[in-house]
């Protein structure tokens, strides 16, 4: 099968590496995986701030560079949701239907319900089973609320059905690891996005809670679909010099984590003066 690589813009800029454990997965399971080097930001952004129709060229310049693949994996929850949300499903009469319809044009089918979130792919369509890695760290699993909630990796805490979490089952998989207890398992980082900027002391205590709630557990390491709430916990495990650090469950479950960050040191030490 052919992947097209998916990499979302914050990723490109700031975690490259996510990006690169990304791939090795990929190509472990056998996928065929192509980036297509003119890809761009797939519009999350504005139409999380209400300007949904400003994002239609964003849409339309993915579709174009996605639609020759078979399937389309990001590393990102958020931003493969707003894939799907957007540029997928029947045009109705409202704006945001114009917006699907005008990204459909430029390819002639839907890249949306072809796209998939990592976790999700490797179990639901690789159907993976095994991972010959080691982490011998206590790690808490943050539910991002894109993927838990929008893409259902994982049964949301409100839901009355059979529990599952993807997630968990492939960290379940990595040698040496152990999964902290946490009182409560699918709480909103407070990042949002926009939400972040527009109520910065709520999103402040609300991303503190949730970094609470971790070190209660244990954990050295906390672990997400979502670099971009990782970012925003990292933030202030930076500034107030927690004695935790955060990776993307992408850079777990493909291994070598310490050599593929050195890589990009000199990248993080410009950006926010240094790992910790």
């Amino acid at each position: 099968m052919t992947v097209g690589l998916f990499v979302p813009c914050y990723i490109d800029q700031l975690y490259p590496f996510v990006a690169v454990a990304t791939l090795e997965l990929l190509e472990r399971f056998g996928c065929d995986v192509v980036y297509p080097r003119d890809q761009t930001c797939c519009g999350q952004p504005m139409a999380n701030a209400g300007c949904v129709e400003d994002a239609a060229g964003a849409h339309r310049v993915f579709t174009e560079q996605f639609s020759r693949f078979d399937y389309i994996v990001g590393p990102s929850g958020s931003c493969v949701l707003h894939v799907r949300e957007h540029m997928a499903g029947p045009a109705s009469k409202d704006s945001l239907g114009a917006v699907r319809a005008a990204a459909r044009e430029v390819a002639g089918k839907d890249v949306g319900a072809r796209t998939y979130e990592l976790c999700q792919f490797l179990v639901d369509v690789l159907e993976i089973d095994r991972l010959d890695v080691s982490f011998a760290h206590r790690v808490g699993l943050h539910a991002a609320c894109h993927g838990l909630r929008g893409l259902r990796i994982a049964r949301a805490s409100e839901i009355q059905a059979e529990p599952y979490d993807h997630v968990a089952d492939l960290l379940g998989m990595v040698d040496g690891l152990e999964l902290v207890e946490l009182a409560r398992t699918d709480e909103c980082c407070g990042f949002g996005g926009t939400f972040a900027v527009s109520e910065e002391a709520v999103s402040v205590r609300m991303g503190r809670d949730r970094l609470a709630d971790h070190l209660r557990g244990g954990a050295e390491v906390i672990t997400s679909t979502d670099m971009s709430c990782l970012m925003h916990l990292d933030g202030l495990i930076l500034r107030e010099k927690l004695p935790v650090r955060v990776l993307h469950v992408a850079e777990i479950l493909a291994g070598h984590v310490d050599a593929r960050r050195a890589a990009f040191a000199g990248r993080r030490a410009s950006f926010a003066g240094g790992w910790s």
